[in-house]
């Protein structure tokens, strides 16, 4: 079957950060998940900007908590779909997050096998990343084994990693995996954190903004080649501060490269990264 945009769809969930994609591809759709502070609501993007969440954050004595997209809601995404042969639907790790249960749970109250649901075993601008890059295949004609070569290669060259000013919220949500051997007192140490296999792991400690960035910087270098295709995203928790020097650091390091996506991490993200984190993404495509 020849895949393309006119009978191709891609469902993205909020931990993307990427509200923006149905505004751009006509065939693109964004699940959000909930987000609660107390007794109150709210769905991640649609009611509670990041913005608005960051500010009630700080002031909030209740500390958020989330939680997954019912399967009724990816069905609901997938019915208005309905003029779309095949639906990609792409979704958080299924390591830290029940989203991607619910929207299989979704796919199978659909019935038939119109959906193809990705465990992309990554988060936030990673997923973004990778719905541009099955856009790229749709719009010149592509097919589902080509799709799914690309996720297999997206699962082994995908870079992640962020930093966080504490390692409180990880271990409060119970997303901090491996890295759990670095809680307590950081004292200006900054723990870098990677995703890799989907679950969060510590790669690093460094002391200070500027070895942060070098080593950032380091990592981005080993892994990968200055040419057309590497494309780079940077996402922050309420610290927008980093995206000049993070893009400065592309520029520098990889001159070749895109910056495909910077964004403010959302409510959900945030929730768990905490407020000060920073993300920095890169995958090499065409």
């Amino acid at each position: 079957m020849n895949l393309t945009t006119d009978n191709t769809a891609v469902v993205l969930d909020s931990t993307s950060d990427y509200p923006e994609a149905p505004s751009r591809f006509p065939n693109m759709r964004f699940v959000p998940l909930y987000v609660r502070f107390g007794d109150e609501t709210y769905r991640d993007y649609v009611e509670l900007g990041p913005a608005e969440f960051y500010e009630r954050l700080r002031s909030s004595p209740v500390l958020p908590a989330t939680s997954q997209p019912t399967p009724q809601d990816f069905l609901s995404a997938y019915e208005e779909l309905e003029r779309y042969e095949r639906i990609y639907s792409l979704h958080v790790s299924s390591k830290v997050s029940g989203t991607f249960s619910s929207a299989e749970l979704g796919a199978q109250e659909l019935g038939g096998d119109k959906v193809r649901v990705v465990d992309t075993l990554s988060v936030s601008l990673a997923i973004a990343m990778l719905s541009h890059a099955i856009q790229r295949r749709l719009a010149r004609g592509t097919t589902d084994e080509e799709i799914e070569a690309l996720v297999e290669r997206f699962h082994r060259d995908c870079g992640v990693i962020f930093t966080v000013e504490t390692l409180e919220y990880l271990q409060r949500g119970g997303r901090i995996g491996r890295a759990a051997a670095l809680a307590g007192s950081l004292l200006n140490v900054r723990p870098i954190l990677a995703i890799e296999d989907g679950v969060v792991v510590a790669v690093a400690r460094v002391r200070g903004r500027p070895k942060t960035l070098a080593e950032f910087e380091r990592r981005l270098e080993a892994a990968t080649e200055d040419r057309a295709g590497l494309r780079v995203a940077i996402a922050h928790a309420d610290a927008a501060e980093w995206v000049g020097t993070l893009s400065e650091l592309v520029w520098r390091a990889r001159p070749k490269a895109e910056i495909e996506f910077t964004a403010s991490l959302g409510a959900v993200v945030g929730t768990h990264a905490g407020p000060g984190a920073v993300g920095f993404f890169w995958f090499a495509d065409e």
